[in-house]
């Protein structure tokens, strides 16, 4: 099989390593090698957090180069448009919505960029753009993105909604398993 990368990028706070450790799991019990790596930027204040999760019959990297994700999956909008680069000419981009302002719009030097998900389209990029937080919301909390996004990419892989399930189980504590469950059924609707 060939090597089958996803990138998982947001900003700090978001939940993507915990993202990243669900995916690895779950690849884990279909018996692929694989290799995950993380960058933090200032993610502990709000900067970029990209996690690289590599998956094949033999992976020797952790790293994915510009022009190799076979999908991003992206936490917030516009990290989602810093990092398009990355995408294969096939693959795809599951973006939620939601803007998180980055210090430059915050601090007015800068405004945050109109019609991201039109432009990433208009590009010829295969954009998968949902409200995740709120279905987050719906399912008990905000913090519950992650696993929405994780239920959104379930879609393009065909493993059985069973195992997805067992790897949250192995991933979140007992007391918020439930609404991670919840989560993830609403994302992958």
């Amino acid at each position: 099989m060939k090597t089958k990368n996803v990138m998982i990028v947001g900003v700090g706070g978001q939940g993507s390593l915990l993202a990243s450790k669900l995916l690895g799991r779950l690849l884990l019990t279909k018996g692929y090698d694989i290799k995950v790596s993380e960058v933090h930027g200032m993610s502990q204040r709000g900067g970029s957090v990209v996690t690289y999760v590599r998956f094949g019959e033999k992976v020797y990297s952790p790293v994915i180069d510009e022009g190799e994700a076979d999908f991003i999956v992206s936490f917030e909008l516009l990290e989602a448009a810093r990092h398009a680069q990355y995408l294969r000419a096939d693959g795809r981009i599951i973006v939620n919505t939601q803007q998180i302002n980055p210090m430059p719009v915050i601090t007015g030097a800068a405004q945050y960029p109109a019609d991201l998900v039109e432009k990433m389209k208009a590009a010829g990029i295969a954009v998968d753009a949902m409200d995740a937080l709120s279905l987050a919301v719906a399912a008990g909390s905000a913090k519950a993105t992650n696993i929405v996004l994780m239920g959104r990419l379930s879609k393009y892989f065909d493993f059985p909604q069973e195992e997805w399930m067992q790897a949250i189980a192995d991933s979140v504590p007992a007391k918020f398993l439930e609404m991670n469950k919840k989560a993830f059924a609403l994302g992958a609707q």
